[in-house]
């Protein structure tokens, strides 16, 4: 697939690196076949600092699965692969909501091939899931945040540790269960879903610009999560 071919297709373009990479924002080390978004400026950075780590991957392979979850999906990222002998970028699935993909699922149900898309879909999250290490940064997230809503440290766990994406929780601090890395987790997950980030990037705002704009709100939900009041100091 050629840069005009990618750029056709509409959706944001997450590249799988085929050497040691570094986000150019953070500085951290992603190691090989790292998941990067390219800016105008050609600076590699990770998924997390291009605000696309609340996305999940769903491999290529499933027309009909891939073509629903993208129409119910607000953002979506196409994942692409340097094939060294093809010498070509090759799609490898996309980036999408979660929630899309549950009902992309649901609107297959009439397909003869929904059980095998569903053992293919499990399987793949309990690859990508460290179940203890999930549970121990949900467990950190609960004792940070004690008034968040009962269960979503267990969503934030999940979406941060995903070992793909060179999310904040795949980090050696968060790995430490370090309070800032997890509250940088928290407040990923406060921007995606307690504010109209995602909207504003859908629109075309630039994503400092969006991020500026959900700051105070994003503070007020993490302070009411700790203390259980809104008011608190901005997020950077």
């Amino acid at each position: 697939m050629h840069k005009s071919e990618e750029r056709a297709s509409g959706d944001l373009t997450v590249y799988i690196s085929s050497r040691k990479s570094m986000c150019d924002e953070c500085g951290e080390d992603l190691g090989r076949h790292g998941w990067i978004v390219l800016t105008e400026a050609m600076r590699a950075v990770c998924l997390a600092c291009a605000d696309l780590d609340h996305l999940v991957f769903l491999p290529a392979g499933d027309a009909a699965l891939t073509r629903r979850a993208r129409k119910h999906s607000r953002l979506s990222a196409l994942v692409l692969k340097w094939s060294r002998t093809r010498k070509r970028y090759e799609r490898q699935g996309l980036l999408v909501e979660d929630d899309a993909v549950g009902q992309a699922e649901r609107e297959c149900e009439a397909d003869a091939e929904l059980r095998a898309t569903r053992r293919d879909h499990a399987a793949l999250g309990r690859a990508e899931l460290d179940e203890r290490y999930v549970a121990q940064f949900a467990t950190r997230v609960r004792e940070l945040y004690p008034h968040c809503p009962v269960g979503r440290e267990g969503r934030i766990a999940e979406h941060a540790c995903r070992k793909y994406s060179g999310r904040v929780g795949r980090s050696a601090a968060a790995k430490a269960l370090d309070e800032n890395s997890v509250r940088l987790a928290v407040a990923a997950h406060v921007r995606h879903t307690e504010t109209d980030y995602d909207d504003l990037l859908v629109s075309g705002c630039d994503r400092h610009e969006a991020r500026q704009r959900v700051n105070a709100q994003v503070s007020g939900v993490l302070t009411k999560w700790k203390h259980g009041r809104s008011e608190g100091p901005v997020v950077e």
